[in-house]
């Protein structure tokens, strides 16, 4: 069965998940380190994994595979399932790939670097209803991908 895993700490876009994994019928797997007040679903599973700054991620990568989509803004849990033949969708509609994943990797890691010397970097812009529309149809185009894997 396919699954869709949602990185869901900091995720905005749980709800649209939940409606494109009940109208395709995908099982939604939401994995968290602390409990989320989910809808009660047969197709939604809730894992609540310890606390750890990759627990979450570490739990989603060691089970994602071809098929499957992961929703995360997490740039390594992107490339761990793109490694492991699943699809990476970030909740703002961006689509990782091969081709882009060394690019984020590289511009993370530049980052880290420059905040760990003082210099403030700027975060991600603000999550907007443009960005909800932009997931929806890289959700969508995932799914009908997975589906043909």
């Amino acid at each position: 069965m396919h699954t869709l895993y949602i990185d869901a700490d900091a995720c905005p876009v749980k709800d649209e998940c939940f409606r494109v994994a009940l109208r395709t019928g995908l099982r939604a797997v939401v994995v968290s380190n602390g409990w989320i007040n989910l809808p009660r679903a047969d197709y939604i599973e809730q894992v609540v994994v310890e606390a750890g700054p990759d627990a979450a991620d570490d739990w989603i990568a060691e089970r994602a595979g071809p098929g499957d989509v992961v929703v995360t803004a997490d740039i390594p849990l992107a490339d761990r399932a793109l490694k492991a033949g699943a699809q990476a969708i970030r909740p703002n509609g961006d689509v990782f790939t091969e081709d882009s994943i060394g690019s984020a990797l590289a511009g993370r890691m530049v980052g880290e670097h420059l905040r760990g010397m003082g210099v403030a970097t700027s975060g991600p812009p603000p999550f907007g209803p443009r960005d909800r529309s932009r997931f929806l149809q890289a959700l969508d185009r995932a799914v009908v991908m997975a589906k043909r894997a």
